[in-house]
């Protein structure tokens, strides 16, 4: 790997724990506001008079919000910095989770589902950003750290959900409200962190000048190194939320008990836990990460076919193989790390990388739906996810390249 520049402020071993401790505290809160509802959807469809297209837009919506909202981060940032903006962004996953547990209508719950997404969206971004600015000599450890953070949120949350939703009455408010409390105390701890830390934000602020405007660097739509991390990070994001949606009911369809398909869920959720820590480790060894790609590709492929041929009879070992094809997710975050040689890149890369991606991602799990309705079947939906497994392979293979968004510019400039 190369010697990135020095433009870090130092951290006590202290501070420097408490940082990374609200970073995960952060991370953890990027997926429950999603996860939560989901296990919780025919309550809430069944006391607010939910028709089918807003029911099913509120499950689709998630990447088209991460999508749309995302590039707001840099922007705040770029004024107030990350660390302020990150505070803001666990405020607003509280107000979201808190006040649509109390929404007297579809409306009000879907502006409340929005404004917890948008605090999401910008976390999104700038975890990364973070991790650049003040770990750049640990990327492959401090994002192993958050990436499994984010796995712990949605997996746990959407295992949790339902029996934590029963402790508490059956009450579908006082169960998404309940996750509330998570988000507050991120939001206390981050506050905590600002006010701490501000002769040192200010003096990182002062050494790297501005470590989220990108000032110098070429626009990332023009940017080739750019688009090959964004179209890795769509179409794994586009497998992963087919899965989150439809995985359940396509084992249904085969056969397999609902208890028993909501556990396969789970399972393949489960294994990218500690693989959400590993293979950012392993991604930051590699100047090239394309054998992970490759491996990751090889193994998705295998459950698909595996998934056509004898679904029920190896079901858990296909969950498990597609769990780890799903640790995919892990790697392109670290990706946007590796990709750039400063907080700066990263922040423009991270934008461009997950806001394209999950535009891309957002049709994924809609076409699925549209092909099982007018097929029949579950042959051509998953046939699509084959081939969306090999596009992310293909795209990944050249993410995984030894090359730099600011070399890219530097090129161009000569």
């Amino acid at each position: 790997m190369p010697d990135f520049p020095k433009n870090h402020a130092t951290l006590s071993k202290g501070f420097g724990a408490l940082l990374i401790l609200a970073i995960i505290l952060a991370s953890l809160n990027l997926r429950p506001a999603v996860t939560s509802l989901g296990s919780l959807l025919d309550l809430v469809i069944e006391d607010l008079q939910m028709n089918g297209f807003v029911a099913g837009m509120i499950t689709g919506i998630p990447p088209l919000c991460f999508a749309l909202m995302g590039p707001l981060a840099p922007r705040l940032a770029g004024k107030r910095g990350p660390e302020l903006v990150v505070a803001a962004a666990m405020g607003a996953v509280l107000l979201g989770i808190a006040l649509r547990a109390v929404a007297p209508g579809t409306g009000f719950f879907l502006l409340c589902t929005a404004l917890a997404l948008a605090g999401i969206a910008v976390g999104n971004i700038l975890m990364p950003v973070l991790v650049k600015r003040w770990f750049p000599g640990k990327i492959g450890i401090v994002t192993g750290a958050y990436t499994t953070a984010v796995a712990l949120g949605a997996s746990g949350v959407a295992g949790i959900a339902v029996p934590v939703n029963q402790m508490l009455g059956g009450n579908w408010r006082l169960g998404l409200g309940f996750w509330a409390i998570l988000a507050l105390l991120a939001l206390m701890l981050w506050l905590l962190v600002y006010f701490g830390m501000r002769n040192r934000i200010a003096a990182q602020q002062q050494l790297a000048g501005s470590a989220t405007d990108g000032a110098g660097i070429g626009p990332m739509r023009k940017n080739a190194t750019a688009w090959w991390v964004a179209l890795f990070f769509g179409g794994q994001s586009a497998v992963a939320y087919i899965f989150m949606g439809w995985l359940p009911k396509i084992f249904i369809d085969f056969g397999v008990s609902p208890a028993f398909a909501g556990s396969l869920l789970a399972i393949l959720l489960g294994v990218g836990v500690p693989l959400s820590f590993v293979m950012p480790a392993l991604a930051a060894k590699f100047s090239n990460q394309t054998p992970l790609v490759i491996f990751n590709g090889a193994v998705g492929i295998i459950a698909i076919i595996g998934l056509l041929l004898a679904p029920v009879q190896g079901a858990v070992l296909w969950a498990v193989l597609l769990g780890i094809c799903g640790s995919n997710f892990p790697l392109a975050l670290t990706m946007i790390g590796l990709k750039a040689r400063t907080a700066a890149g990263v922040s423009k890369l991270s934008t461009f990388g997950q806001s394209a991606g999950y535009l891309m991602a957002f049709p994924g799990p809609f076409l699925v739906g549209v092909l099982h309705e007018t097929s029949g079947s579950w042959v051509a939906p998953i046939w699509l996810i084959a081939g969306l497994i090999v596009f992310q392979t293909l795209v990944g293979i050249m993410a995984g390249r030894p090359r730099y968004i600011e070399d890219t510019q530097l090129r161009e400039v000569r």
